[in-house]
């Protein structure tokens, strides 16, 4: 038992290193998946907002002009028949 007492000093632990620098290579990959993922997400909130205000567009332009969508195409029928 005295003999792991008297080993000798312990050495020191060695130093932590700084995390190594990422390459250009790797910056590039980190902003590119992170525009990626803006995208996707600005798209998910833009597409429907844009189909919706199209659609009342529509609407609201058919309906200032006193018609709507089933007499056009009632009137496109009729001159085709």
């Amino acid at each position: 038992m005295t003999t792991e007492l008297e080993e000798g000093r312990l050495e020191a632990a060695p130093a932590a290193s700084a995390p190594a620098k990422i390459s250009w290579r790797e910056k590039r990959y980190r902003r590119r998946r992170r525009r990626v993922w803006f995208e996707e997400i600005l798209g998910w909130i833009l597409v429907p907002i844009i189909l919706f205000g199209g659609y009342w567009l529509v609407m609201v332009t058919l309906d200032g002009l006193g018609t709507s969508p089933s007499a056009i195409i009632d009137g496109i029928r009729s001159i085709n028949l």
